[in-house]
């Protein structure tokens, strides 16, 4: 209060009456957002979404129309990232405000959520808020919290999907009863979380859609063909699914009159359940959409090249519900770029993003032993891609005797892992299953699909050394245990989902597991 009526001091010794009432206005208009309302949050994530399937990010034969509207009224990040290309070590990144390689077991696929990690909604309860998540929270793995670290589950009204392959969790309307049942006055924070795209497909479901071959965009990493069409095709049904469901949840705030107080974010966890994006430390792959919508908050038709990660998130949710974000949160907010007016970069600084993986799926071993990862380390600036893969001797996507386990099964996959060497589409093959070098670096801007790996030409040696060592000091700065020369620890960690039998190359039942005391 005293720098308050200071600063209307100085205004009206400056400035006479006039200035002082400019300042007053100002001042007044620009309150923070502790002082006013404590808005909502409803998060809205897509799984194994890739960020072109969006009609945001420029021409594609999905029809994403609601999500679309949404990026026109609000603001469209061209340079989101999940820090993590596999499902619940990305969503624990959004979910603990962590970077991946500082999540502990939570940075294993199908591992463990570690207890002693605060989750941004577990925080905003604590605060007043009510929590809830429909569809898929985190996971796949195990938690010791009552609730899912999403918060707790609405997943009871069901439905007739229009595809097999499609969950029956009815999304949109179990929000609108989580809506219905919230006390006045009291804020909400909810995780819309549909379990499409991912797999499995009802094979062919793009006729029942009445979808024509010709309109698939098939990636220049895979062979042009029927099989691979019809597999992009029975994606886009999902992908639209979600889409559906997003247009209803923001019917169902606006028939309350609650969009103008409530922060609404599209995204999802990662690309397609294809081979080479899904799980893989490509563009396709970790690139993923981000679209924030406020009615009358956020202005809208604007573009942020900012680079912004996934543990920038919970930080951002603290921050615009009046919070400080906890002391255990190494990403940084964004609501300066998401509330100002401007376009491009915000932030000069925001100029390249570090990525990662360690162990996703098991079914990779060699003489070292077995469920071993296939540590990544990455950094990405506005026009390369640097990958250090950190040990190349092993299999990247899984042995090839247990399946490529690290790709979902598909009709493109198993196209692909059927080429032979002596075929002509063998190229395919090596593209995307077959062992990589241990440095690769990529002119996103000219080869935005990774294809050509710049890292054996002279003229960039200077280059990669720059690349390696600023990602290498950022890393180190965080704690990654992989860089600090200790990276066995990931691979020790215990793997709660199906598990592999390696004498026999069949799944076996995972392991039981007892929550352990809150």
């Amino acid at each position: 209060m005293i720098t308050y009526a200071f600063q209307i001091f100085q205004s009206i010794l400056k400035f006479g009456l006039v200035g002082m009432l400019t300042l007053l206005t100002n001042l007044t208009d620009k309150k923070p957002i502790a002082e006013a309302e404590r808005p909502n949050i409803l998060f809205c994530i897509a799984d194994d979404a890739s960020m072109k399937s969006f009609d945001a990010y420029g021409d594609t034969f999905i029809n994403t129309s609601a999500i679309d509207n949404l990026a026109k009224e609000g603001v469209v990040f061209q340079n989101a990232y999940n820090g993590n290309p596999k499902c619940s070590p990305a969503r624990a990144c959004i979910l603990t405000g962590k970077y991946s390689w500082q999540l502990k077991e939570a940075a294993d696929h199908n591992g463990r959520f570690p207890l002693e990690f605060k989750t941004y909604p577990q925080l905003l309860a604590q605060k007043g808020y009510r929590v809830g998540y429909t569809g898929k929270g985190w996971g796949p793995g195990v938690y010791d919290t009552k609730d899912n670290p999403a918060g707790p589950e609405h997943n009871e009204i069901r439905l007739e999907p229009p595809y097999k392959g499609i969950s029956d969790i009815d999304y949109a309307a179990n929000f609108e009863v989580f809506l219905n049942d919230n006390p006045k006055d009291t804020p909400f924070c909810f995780w819309l979380g549909a379990k499409e795209p991912h797999r499995f497909y009802e094979l062919d479901s793009w006729k029942k859609a009445g979808r024509k071959l010709e309109e698939a965009d098939v990636p220049p990493f895979y062979p042009d063909n029927e099989i691979v069409r019809g597999d992009l095709l029975d994606y886009a049904n999902e992908i639209e699914w979600f889409d559906t469901h997003v247009g209803k949840a923001i019917k169902a705030l606006d028939k309350k009159g609650l969009l103008k107080n409530t922060l609404v974010i599209i995204t999802s966890d990662h690309g397609m359940p294809f081979p080479r994006v899904k799980g893989q430390i490509y563009e396709e792959g970790f690139h993923i959409p981000l679209i924030a919508y406020w009615k009358g908050k956020i202005i809208s038709g604007r573009t942020v090249n900012d680079f912004v990660s996934f543990s920038d998130f919970a930080p951002t949710f603290m921050e615009v519900a009046g919070e400080t974000p906890h002391q255990q949160m190494t990403g940084s907010s964004i609501t300066k770029q998401l509330f100002t007016s401007e376009s491009g970069r915000i932030d000069t600084a925001r100029n390249h993003v570090l990525l990662g993986k360690e162990r996703h799926d098991v079914g990779r071993a060699n003489e070292d032993g077995i469920d071993l990862a296939y540590p990544v380390r990455a950094i990405r600036n506005d026009s390369l891609l640097y990958v250090h893969n950190i040990q190349p001797e092993r299999w990247p996507v899984g042995n090839p005797e247990y399946g490529f386990m690290n790709t979902d099964g598909s009709p493109t996959k198993s196209y692909i892992t059927a080429i032979q060497p002596d075929d002509e589409e063998y190229h395919f093959f090596e593209m995307n299953f077959d062992k990589k070098p241990e440095i690769e670096l990529y002119n996103i801007q000219k080869d935005p699909h990774c294809i050509n790996n710049l890292a054996t030409k002279p003229e960039y040696s200077n280059i990669i050394a720059k690349l390696r060592t600023q990602m290498e000091t950022e890393l180190i700065a965080q704690g990654d245990p992989r860089t600090l020369g200790k990276g066995e620890v990931f691979d020790n960690y215990i793997y709660y989902g199906k598990r592999l039998d390696y004498k026999t190359g069949k799944r076996i039942a995972p392991l039981k597991y007892t929550k352990k005391t809150e």
